[in-house]
Order: C-alpha cells, then structure tokens, then sequence
C-alpha cells in the first residue's frame, strides 16, 4: 500500500469514528434523559430498542457512502425513521426532544430539491410545538427548535463526510490517471504548426520538380533533394512531438521560409537582427514564422514578403508582412492561428492578424526574451468557488454559530443568579470563541505558526475557564471549540491528546461547581460532540474545497484526453503518408536521369499522398472521421464526470453491430451530451444500449430538462441526428417522459444476416 493509499484509508477510517462518535452521543444523551426522569424495565428496553434502531437507519442506511439515497428502500427507511422519533413521544413526551435532528438530517439526505428544506423546518418546528403542550416557557421551545435545526445540519454534513472522502479519493486517482495526457497535450499542438507547414512545402516543390523533370533536370534534382529533406525531418517531427517537446531552431526556420518562398515565386526579404533569446521565446517566434509562411502559401497570391525579426528592450518582435491578403481574414482564423495566439499568451505575449488599407497582410507576434518560469506559467490560477463549496461554508458557519447559540440559551436560566453583567460577559466569551472558530481555527489556508495556534488556543481557554470561575456555571461559552480547535491547529497526536485531556477536564469543571450524576455526563457528552463536529465539519469544508479544485483539474484532464486523442489520430494516419512520400521521393532521385518518365509517374503519386495527407490533417482536426462507439462512451463519462453530472452507463456488446450503425449512434450519443451539457443543468444521466436479433435502442435520460428543447425541439442538431438515423431506416425521439426526465431515444432496425 502506498502512502497516499495508507493516507486515504486513514481519512476514511477517521470520518466513520467522527460520525459513530458524535451519532451515538446523541443517543446517549437521550437516553440520559430518559432515565432521569424514571427507570423501569419497560422504559428501558422500549428506549434503548428505539434509539438502536435510529442508529442503525443512520449509519447503516443515510450515512453509509455509496447508499442509493432516492430509491423506495430509502423513502422507506425515511418513513421508519418518523415512526421512532414521534411514536415514542407518546411514552415519554419530554424526555425524546433530541431525536428529531436525525429526521431532519436524514430528510435532507433523501428528499429532492426545496421539498427536503421545507421538511427539514417543519420536523424543527414540530419539536417546539409538541413541547408547547409540556413546557409553557418561550425560551425553552424556541431552544428545542433551535437544536433540532443545527442537529439536522451535524447529520446531514457528516453523513456526506464519507462520501465525499470517497470522492476525493476517486478524482485523485482518476487526476492521476490523466496527469500524462494533460502533459503531453502541451506538447501537441506541435503537430499542427509543423505538418502543415511541410505538407504544404512538399505539395509545393512536387509541382515545381514535375515541371522541371526533363528540361532542368539539375535543379529538379536539388528540389527532390529538398522534398526527402522536408518529408524526413516532418516524420521525425511528428514521432518527436507525440512523446515529448521539439525545441525549434528559429535560424533553421528562417533558411527554410527562404527557400520556400523562393521556390514559390515571392520575392523575400528577411532581416534578422535579434538578442539571445530563450529557448520558449525563439520556438515561439520560429512556429509563428512557420505558419505564417504555411498561410502565405496556402491562402494569398502574395509575390512580395517581408520577415523583420527585432528586439526591443526586453521584447522580442516578428513582422511577417506580404502584398497578398486573404479575401476574408477571419476564415484564416482557423487552429493554426489559434493555436499561435495560445502560445503567444501562454508566455505573456501577443500576436496580431490584420489586412491594412494598402492591400497588404500583416502577422505580427511578441514575447518576451526572457518569459517566466514554465512552471509559474502553467501553475494553478485562481477559480470561482463552486456551490458545494459555498454551500459546505454555509453548513459549517450556520452549525457553529448554531452551537452559540444554544449555549447562550442554558446559560440565560441563570440569569437571576448572574446578572446583566453575566450575561455579558458570557456573550462576550462566546463571540471571542466564534470569531476565532471561523475566522482561523477553520480557515486551513490561513498559516498560522506554533506560536500563533497556541495563542489561538490560550485565548478560547480563558473564554472557557475564566467565566466559570468567577460564576460557577460550566454552562458558559463552549468548550468543545477549544478542544476541537485543538485537534485541528496541533500535530494530530498532541491534537488529540489535547483534546482527551479538554474532554476530560469537563468532570472536574462540573463536579467543581456542583453537579452530579447525568449532569456530569451530560457535560462529557457535550463536549466530546461539539468538538468532533467542530472538527468533522472543518474537514468536510476543506475535503469540499479539494474536491471542487480537483474536478476543475479533472474536467481540464479530460479534455486534454479528448484533443490527445486527436493528436495521436494525426500521427496514425500521417505516419504512413510522410513514410511514402519519403520512399517514392527517393526512388524519384534515383530515377530522374535514367527513366524520367517513370520518375514523373511517380512525382504525381507523390503529389496525391501529399494533397491526402493535408486532408487527413483537417479531417482530424475538425473531427470529421469515423467515430468510435467505444471511445465516444468513455468520453461522455468523463465529460459528464468532470461537469458533476452522476453518469450511468449500461451498454450490451456491440462488436458485432454494422459499421454504419455504430457511427450514427456515436454520433448521437456525441450530440445528446453535447446537448446536455450546453442546455440543461441536470444532476443525473443515464446511457443505457440494448440490442435484440432486429433492433438497436439507445436511451440518454436526464434530470435536467433543457429550455431549448421546450421553445425549439427539432434545432438543427437533433434534426441532423434525426437524418443519420432515419438514413438507416430509424427512428429518433426527443422530449418529456411521464417521470420528468428528458430522453433521447434512438432506434436503429439491423439487417438480417
């Protein structure tokens, strides 16, 4: 097991002690008060069966990580937890006021949407008004309710701290996974600025060196010397970029546009006149370079073009300027010049496309001579943060002060014997203890040295102890923030060390001041809950937190898997190309003297590999290929993964399904998730293949329905969809099911064998 794995099982094992711990002090207190008030066998047994069962639903049911929460075992189970927590009242109608922060939690967990909310306040508010009937006082009800609602919230977040350390673990891992795809994407992009380049000069000189066989033998000889040139090292290039970077050589780039140029019929002028530059900034202008170039030729009938490669302080600049503009700039505007721009800014660079007033096109591009570190430009940037994480923040802000409350709340029966002065200073304790419960014990980004969390820690103590020394009330402030502030700002086994000794302490403290019996282990109790939950839910914070900062990364990773596996397509599909024209280039050499006929034979055959391999370059690039069925579902599920959508594939074998038929539902199944994740916010999707001896069915369902679909359901991509399919003799359905969910439906009939 490796440490990261030994970690993630101690963060586990940690999370379900947190819960059981806090959990079953709940019950314990309850049961407390049960027998406070008689012990019989009867109230016994009745009680502890009852509090066992809320146990069990809780943790074996609501709290158990990978529980199906909105099925009917579930709604059940919910159902079963409202008989224990209002049945038993009948029996003890005082003594069971603490066991409605398990229904409310668990409602949060089951219900959908604002139902779980409203349930959630109502089981609240139930608790005040049934103790209406046993305790007149005001500011005992508003307590039972007050309790019940931040009990609620204890359960709900700490029933999600296991889940979301499974999470956790999940994305890491799949994060790991990815780590060498997103790397190598970097690296990539390579593949489009060097092949279209030397495709295009191959096409070029081909051309030139079939006209020239026969009547300039010689300088027909020099191009094909240069068309092996250009053919190898473009093979080398891309073998090169599919598993690592390729340095540019700028000065090789600038005799390479010259000769290409130059053999092109454009009068060239180039002037070079440059400082060192670092290895980026010198790839970056000579890939600029090369695509201009590549552009000049493809796209304008320019005959003049001027190169100006300049220094300007710490600036390095490139003009490339030509009398040839394209008639619409913005086609231009294509991946090449996109991909420029991103290399351009990803070292804090520019580049500019523009036609000006005289007919003339201008590419021009600057950097810096010396950018930054690769590793500060390709670090971390700072991202919005989530509703999960937001709402985690909520959860914990609302608990503590929760807890603040209800302290204050015990301590206001003391009043006639403490005072106005009292109850301020009491107050005072606890606003001190709150403020640095949320502003830096829970707060992991804020570093704080040992000296600093030891005064952190001294100044909660004396919120705690000094108050209770002067008025002899164990019921001020909360000390279950000082020993869970000090599990979390110590080294973990002086933490909880610390925190034993806090926990224990509260027997003398209350002993000290006069109570006994159930009192005693109340304060036990209490002190031990409030600090795990002080602690558990800071944990949950920081695991949200981390969570959020991994999907980002993930959704990234899984794009960069996407787009690699368009980079390894190019090198499939080129590898092959630039090998021929390699081969039947230097059987041309050897033929243009002895048999020019034949060597023009095969020039043509050079010339149509050439012209094949651009269009497989563009077919690539714009992913107009076959498509794969296989690859097209494991890139939904990331996709769907990394936007947060809950995804389930169910998908019977398909290998021996027609080509034809698996493409088109490929491309159904790429559309239906583009259109998922564009136009609905669905929580849950659901890919689900069956084929039978006849038939091929593909359902995607989700919950989120789409506003499009409601004002436009036959837009331009479903109609697409729905000619593919219909082509084959189909059938493709779009919209609403009786269960409130969108499906996409398409059935494909397969030919008889």
């Amino acid at each position: 097991m490796t440490q990261r794995q030994e970690r993630s099982s101690v963060s586990r094992r940690l999370a379900y002690f947190v819960i059981s711990v806090v959990f079953a002090n709940y019950l314990l207190d309850n049961f407390l008060d049960v027998v406070k008030v008689s012990v019989t066998p009867a109230r016994v047994v009745g009680s502890l069966a009852c509090l066992l069962a809320i146990g069990y639903l809780q943790l074996g049911v609501f709290s158990r990580p990978g529980a199906e929460l909105r099925s009917r075992a579930a709604y059940l189970a919910l159902g079963a937890m409202a008989a224990l927590v209002y049945v038993p009242l009948l029996f003890f109608p005082t003594e069971w006021t603490g066991m409605h922060g398990f229904l409310a939690g668990s409602a949060l967990l089951v219900l959908p949407g604002r139902i779980r909310w409203l349930v959630y306040g109502a089981v609240a508010v139930s608790n005040g008004l049934i103790q209406a009937w046993s305790v007149p006082d005001l500011s005992t009800q508003v307590y039972y309710m007050i309790s019940s609602l931040v009990a609620g919230l204890v359960v709900y977040g700490l029933s999600r701290l296991p889940s979301q350390v499974k999470q956790l673990e999940e994305a890491r891992s799949e994060l790991a996974a990815l780590a060498v795809s997103q790397e190598r994407l970097r690296f990539a992009r390579d593949l489009h600025d060097l092949l279209g380049f030397s495709l295009s000069a191959v096409t070029l000189k081909v051309e030139l060196a079939r006209k020239l066989l026969g009547a300039h033998t010689e300088r027909a000889m020099r191009e094909l010397a240069e068309i092996l040139g250009i053919a190898r090292e473009a093979l080398t290039d891309v073998r090169a970029v599919a598993s690592s970077y390729r340095e540019l050589s700028l000065a090789d780039e600038i005799e390479s546009a010259r000769s290409v140029l130059a053999a092109a019929g454009v009068a060239t002028t180039i002037d070079a006149d440059h400082r060192e530059l670092s290895p980026r900034s010198r790839t970056v202008l000579a890939t600029v370079l090369r695509e201009g170039v590549t552009n000049l030729l493809r796209h304008s009938e320019a005959t003049r073009c001027t190169i100006t490669i300049s220094s300007r302080g710490d600036t390095a600049t490139i003009d490339i300027v030509n009398d040839g503009a394209p008639a619409q700039v913005d086609a231009e505007r294509g991946s090449g010049l996109t991909n420029l721009a991103t290399r351009a800014t990803a070292i804090d660079g520019s580049l500019l496309a523009q036609v000006s007033p005289g007919g003339t096109y201008r590419l021009h591009a600057e950097v810096p001579a010396e950018p930054v570190s690769e590793e500060q430009a390709d670090g971390p940037r700072p991202a919005g943060q989530s509703m999960a994480t937001r709402f985690a923040q909520v959860l914990f802000t609302t608990v503590v002060i929760g807890y603040g409350l209800m302290s204050l709340s015990q301590v206001a029966y003391d009043y006639p014997h403490m005072g106005l002065t009292g109850m301020a200073v009491a107050l005072l304790a606890t606003a001190v203890q709150l403020g640095l419960v949320l502003g830096l014990v829970s707060r992991t980004r804020v570093r704080l040295g040992l000296a600093g969390r030891l005064a952190v820690l001294a100044v909660m103590a004396v919120c705690v102890y000094v108050p209770v020394w002067i008025y002899g009330n164990p019921l001020i402030a909360v000390p279950g923030f000082l020993a869970g502030s000090a599990a979390l700002l110590l080294p973990r086994l002086y933490g909880w060390a610390a925190f034993l000794v806090i926990a224990a302490g509260q027997y003398f403290m209350w002993t000290a001041t006069g109570f006994t019996g159930s009192w005693v282990v109340y304060g036990l109790v209490a002190v031990t809950n409030h600090g795990l939950v002080l602690y558990g839910l800071t944990r949950l914070r920081v695991m949200v937190s981390e969570l959020h900062e991994a999907r980002e990364e993930l959704a990234t990773a899984a794009v960069a898997q996407e787009r690699l596996r368009f980079a390894r397509d190019l090198h499939d599909l080129l590898g092959y190309s630039l090998s021929a024209i390699t081969l039947k280039s230097e059987l041309t050499h050897r033929l243009a003297t002895i048999d020019p006929g034949r060597a023009r034979q095969e020039l043509t055959e050079v010339l149509e590999i050439s012209r094949q391999a651009l269009a497989d370059v563009r077919s690539v690039a714009l992913s107009y290929r076959e498509l794969s069925f296989d690859e097209e579902t494991q890139s939904a599920q990331a996709l769907l993964s990394a936007a947060d959508i809950e995804v389930t594939v169910q998908i019977d074998a398909c290998d021996q399904l027609p080509t034809e038929v698996k493409v088109t539902l490929a491309t159904v199944l790429r559309e239906g998730v583009t259109n998922l994740l564009r136009h609905s916010k669905a929580e849950h999707c659901e890919i689900v293949l069956s084929s039978s001896q006849h038939l091929v069915t593909m359902d995607i369902v989700n919950d989120g329905i789409p506003s499009t679909e409601r004002r436009s359901p036959d837009g331009s991509g479903i109609g697409n969809l729905t000619t593919r399919v219909r082509a084959l003799g189909g059938d493709l359905q779009a919209g609403l099911t009786p269960e409130h969910t969108y499906r996409l439906r398409a059935e494909i009939p397969l030919p008889l064998n």
